[in-house]
C-alpha cells in the first residue's frame, strides 16, 4: 500500500511504524472472509481492511481535518483485536500494531464524551486490582439483581471452592505462574487446579505476589502508559526469582489466562525503547509460556484419566491467533483420553475480547451466541476454553457449562 507521509512525519516513531505496516498491506481483501465483525455487518469499514484505509487516513491527515471523526472512531471501537486477519493475511500485516497506534491516535484527535471515559476509567479501576475486584465481585453478587445486564452475566453465581494447592517448593523444577486480575475472583479453582496436574508432573509453581494485572486491559483501552507501567511492575517482582545468584532461575512464567499470555509475550516489543527494560522484558516473554505448551512438552500419557468426558473446545483468539497455538490444547486433551466434538468456524471470535464484551454489548451478544451454537451443536457434557474472558462471556448465557480446560483435567485426575 502506497503511503504519503512527509518527512516531518517521519521522524515519529509511531508514524514509522504505521507506515512500515501500512506498506505491507497489498489491500486483497483475504482479512474480511474472517473477519468476524465485518460477517456480521457487511460494512467495509469494519473489516481489516477498511480499517486499514481509515488509519492510513487519518495518520495522513493534518491537524484538525474534517476527515477524522467520531465514525471513523467507532468503527475502530467494533473492531475486536481477534487478530484473525494476521492468520489469514498473506502478506504477513502486522495489523494490532496499526490498530494500537490508530486507537491512540483517534483518542488524542478525536475526545471522547465524559460518559465514554468515565467508563472507560472505571472498567480499568475495576478490573486491574484483584482485591478491589474480588470486592466488588462479592457485592455484585450480593445484589445481583442491581447490577446492570452485561456486567450481571459475567458474575459466577456463587463463590466457588479453589481447593488446596501443593507446596511449589518441593520439586526441583520451579515455575512462577501468573495469578492475574479478575481469574482469582470469578474462577480461582484454574490455577490451583494447574498446580495440582503439574505437581503430579514433578513441576512447582510459585505465584508471585508483587506481580498483578498483566497490562493488557489498560494498553488496550489506550492507557499505554499504565499498561507499561504494570508490565514493569511485573518484571521487578519475578526478576528476582528468574536471575538467582545460583544460577537455579525458574524453567518459565506460566499463563492460564491466554490473552495475559499473550500480552505477556509482547513485554519485549512494548518495552524496546526503554534501555532500563528492553532487555529483561525480552528474556520475560521468551520465559512467558501457556499452559499448554507446558503439558504438550510432557508425558501426560502416563498420568490416570478417571474418565474422558465428551468436550467441545473453543479456542480463544490470544491462543490460536496471537499465539499461534490452536490445535495444541485439543492434543493435549486427546492424549488424556477425552473425546472431542467438532466445532464449526472455530476460528471465529466469541465475542469476549477483553471488555468488548461490556463496551460493545450488541455485537459481543450476537458473537457469543453464534459461538455456542456451534460448540453445542455436538452435544458435549462441557465446553473448555482456555481464557477466563471468553470463559465468563460464554458461561453468562446460562447454557452448557463452561469451564477452564485444565479444571476438568484435574478433576479426572483425582
Amino acid at each position: 500500500m502506497q503511503t504519503h507521509f512527509t518527512e516531518e512525519d517521519l521522524k515519529k516513531p509511531h508514524i514509522r511504524e504505521a507506515d512500515r505496516v501500512l506498506r505491507s498491506c497489498v489491500h486483497c481483501g483475504f482479512c474480511n472472509a474472517t473477519c468476524p465483525t465485518y460477517q456480521l455487518l457487511g460494512d467495509e469499514r469494519d473489516g481489516p481492511r477498511g480499517r486499514i484505509y481509515l488509519m492510513k487516513e487519518m495518520l495522513e491527515a493534518p491537524e484538525g481535518s474534517d476527515k477524522v471523526t467520531e465514525e471513523t472512531r467507532l468503527h475502530l471501537d467494533r473492531c475486536l483485536t481477534c487478530r484473525n486477519c494476521e492468520t489469514t493475511c498473506p502478506s504477513g500485516v502486522e495489523y494490532h500494531k496499526l490498530l494500537d497506534i490508530g486507537r491512540a491516535e483517534i483518542e488524542r484527535r478525536v475526545p471522547r464524551r465524559p460518559a465514554e471515559r468515565a467508563q472507560r476509567y472505571a472498567l480499568r479501576k475495576m478490573l486491574v486490582e484483584p482485591k478491589r475486584f474480588q470486592a466488588l465481585l462479592r457485592l455484585g453478587q450480593t445484589f445481583r439483581p442491581l447490577v446492570p445486564g452485561a456486567l450481571r452475566d459475567k458474575l459466577p453465581p456463587a463463590p466457588i471452592d479453589a481447593g488446596k494447592r501443593p507446596d511449589g517448593q518441593r520439586h526441583a523444577r520451579r515455575m512462577l505462574i501468573l495469578e492475574g486480575c479478575v481469574q482469582p475472583g470469578l474462577s480461582p479453582n484454574t490455577n490451583a487446579a494447574t498446580a495440582r496436574v503439574l505437581d503430579r508432573l514433578g513441576i512447582g509453581l510459585t505465584p508471585v505476589a508483587e506481580a498483578g494485572c498483566c497490562g493488557a486491559i489498560d494498553f488496550h483501552l489506550n492507557a499505554h502508559d499504565a499498561g507499561r507501567a504494570r508490565a514493569r511492575a511485573n518484571i521487578d517482582a519475578w526478576w528476582p526469582h528468574i536471575e538467582k545468584e545460583d544460577g537455579a532461575g525458574v524453567e518459565a512464567i506460566v499463563q492460564t489466562a491466554s490473552g495475559c499470555g499473550a500480552f505477556v509475550k509482547e513485554y519485549g516489543e512494548i518495552l524496546k525503547d526503554d534501555p532500563a527494560y528492553a532487555e529483561k522484558a525480552a528474556r520475560v516473554g521468551e520465559l512467558a509460556k501457556d499452559l499448554v505448551e507446558v503439558l504438550r512438552d510432557e508425558a501426560v500419557d502416563g498420568l490416570e484419566v478417571a474418565q474422558g468426558r465428551r468436550l467441545a473446545f473453543h479456542c480463544p483468539c490470544t491462543l490460536q491467533h496471537a499465539q499461534k497455538l490452536g490445535g495444541a490444547v485439543e492434543t493435549v486433551l486427546t492424549r488424556l483420553g477425552f473425546s472431542l466434538t467438532p466445532v464449526a468456524d472455530a476460528h471465529l471470535c466469541c465475542g469476549s475480547a477483553g471488555t468488548y464484551a461490556i463496551t460493545q454489548p450488541e455485537l459481543a451478544t450476537q458473537l457469543r451466541d453464534n459461538k455456542l451454537d456451534n460448540l453445542e451443536a455436538g452435544s458435549p457434557e462441557v465446553i473448555v476454553t482456555a481464557n477466563i474472558g471468553c470463559q465468563s462471556h460464554l458461561a453468562g448465557a446460562n447454557r452448557t457449562p463452561v469451564r477452564h480446560w485444565i479444571e476438568i483435567v484435574d478433576e479426572a485426575l483425582a
